[in-house]
């Protein structure tokens, strides 16, 4: 599962496509006390605990970044200069991902639960080399998509 990310530069934030339009609503239904100050998955990489991210993945939401423009929702993915695959960004709330591309005049997000970003990665998980969550910090932690899916998967 998520491994803790690695206190090192890189080179800076992944790059993507500037740009944006107002971010819709969340999930219609997201149940009042699930808001993001009592968000279980930042709770849960604020303790850096793989086991609690996977869980709160599970049973709880993430913000899900969206392509910039006014085009389909497209779920937003990124790449380093010279790698084949793809990065998936997840974020805790969608104040986390405004802080990754403050300079975006808006920014569209879905909120995903675990079954949504199951299927997701499961139609997707070849084309990706890392789930990163909330890379802008304070608490950021990377992942194997393979492991991420895994614990989706988990019948409890």
């Amino acid at each position: 599962m998520p491994k803790k990310k690695s206190s090192k530069k890189s080179g800076g934030r992944p790059s993507g496509r500037p740009g944006g339009v107002s971010a819709p609503k969340m999930k219609r239904g997201m149940p009042p006390h699930r808001v993001a100050e009592d968000q279980q998955l930042a709770a849960a990489l604020e303790r850096q605990d793989t086991a609690a991210v996977a869980f709160a993945l599970r049973n709880d939401y993430c913000i899900v970044p969206l392509l910039p423009g006014s085009g389909p929702e497209q779920i937003r993915v990124f790449r380093a200069e010279d790698a084949e695959k793809f990065m998936l960004l997840l974020f805790s709330s969608p104040e986390r991902y405004v802080d990754m591309v403050p300079q975006e005049p808006s920014h569209r997000f879905l909120a995903y639960d675990g079954p949504t970003l199951r299927d997701f990665l499961e139609q997707n998980v070849d084309n990706l080399e890392a789930v990163v969550f909330d890379v802008a910090g304070p608490h950021s932690m990377q992942a194997d998509p393979r492991e991420v899916l895994a614990a989706l998967q988990l019948e409890v």
